[in-house]
């Protein structure tokens, strides 16, 4: 099997940006190290999607940290998906629910989170997590783990 077979995104010249939610843009590889437990870190600074209410926009940093099992997400493909929801009216919590929601389904990974740091409207900024390990391994506590002991000490807010 070709290492670049079913990506459609990477190397095209010819790319469609959606400007509204496409999870089915969203491509993966396989993972040449499974045995590996290892973390993917992407850092989403320009990350932008619409109040569901007023329809004004929403700009955040979104990272996402995952540990793969067999699958990886391409890049590209993920760089469409995040732009398609500067169209796309949910708030924020919903938004970091739904990418990582999104990433399961695609990678079954053994351990993701999202991370979204919204600028603030109106004097107030909202950073919503969300993380999943996968049910029956050590990753599943490891979730637990870092949800309960999420933002303990939260960083000081003075240039957003």
């Amino acid at each position: 099997m070709r290492e670049n077979e079913g990506l459609t995104h990477l190397g095209s010249q010819n790319t469609a940006y959606p400007t509204d939610y496409a999870p089915e843009v969203l491509e993966s590889f396989q993972n040449k190290h499974p045995g590996n437990d290892y973390f993917v870190k992407f850092n989403c600074p320009e990350f932008t999607s619409l109040c569901p209410i007023t329809g004004q926009p929403d700009f955040a940093t979104l990272y996402i940290s995952y540990v793969p099992d067999e699958r990886l997400v391409e890049s590209k493909s993920l760089k469409l998906y995040l732009f398609s929801f500067r169209d796309h009216g949910d708030f924020h919590e919903d938004v970091v629910n739904i990418i990582m929601k999104d990433l399961i389904r695609l990678l079954e990974p053994k351990y993701i989170e999202v991370t979204g740091k919204f600028l603030p409207r109106g004097g107030l900024s909202i950073d919503p997590y969300c993380n999943y390990g996968k049910p029956g391994t050590a990753w599943e506590q490891v979730a637990w783990e870092r949800l309960s002991h999420h933002d303990m000490m939260p960083e000081k807010v003075d240039n957003r």
